[in-house]
């Protein structure tokens, strides 16, 4: 059976927004590649809106999870790729982000700014690890 338990280890600071460590166990491990904002099709959705990019980045990703019978729950790490990233950004993407992880402990997470992505209209791209019975 799937075990994830997320330690709050003495010494760091408790931000509710993510785990600082999640033991996982179980018999798979998921790997989702980056994820961007377009549709089945290919059409850039939301373009020039963060937040919107984001919660499109979630659904992509809950699709990925589904395809290989996981979901947000057995997600352990998620890395964020933010264009022009400035503090200012995090609350804006934190809210689209927790709405896929509410009532449950949030992943393991890093964010990091670049100065770019694969194509110029994508403001966010979101890679995750899972692990699953």
């Amino acid at each position: 059976m799937n075990k994830l338990e997320q330690l709050r280890p003495s010494g760091l600071h408790h931000n509710p927004a993510y785990s600082h460590v999640v033991v996982a166990s179980g018999a798979r491990t998921i790997y989702v590649a980056g994820q961007v904002s377009v549709d089945e099709e290919g059409r850039v959705v939301g373009e020039g809106d963060l937040a919107a990019q984001t919660t499109q980045v979630m659904h992509n990703i809950g699709l990925a999870l589904k395809a290989a019978g996981a979901s947000y729950a057995n997600v352990v790490k998620i890395t964020t790729f933010v264009v022009g990233y400035k503090p200012e950004l995090r609350p804006i993407i934190g809210k689209a982000r927790s709405v896929f992880f509410e009532g449950m402990e949030p992943p393991a997470s890093t964010l990091v700014g670049v100065t770019a992505l694969a194509a110029p209209e994508w403001l966010i791209e979101i890679e995750a690890v899972a692990v699953a019975d």
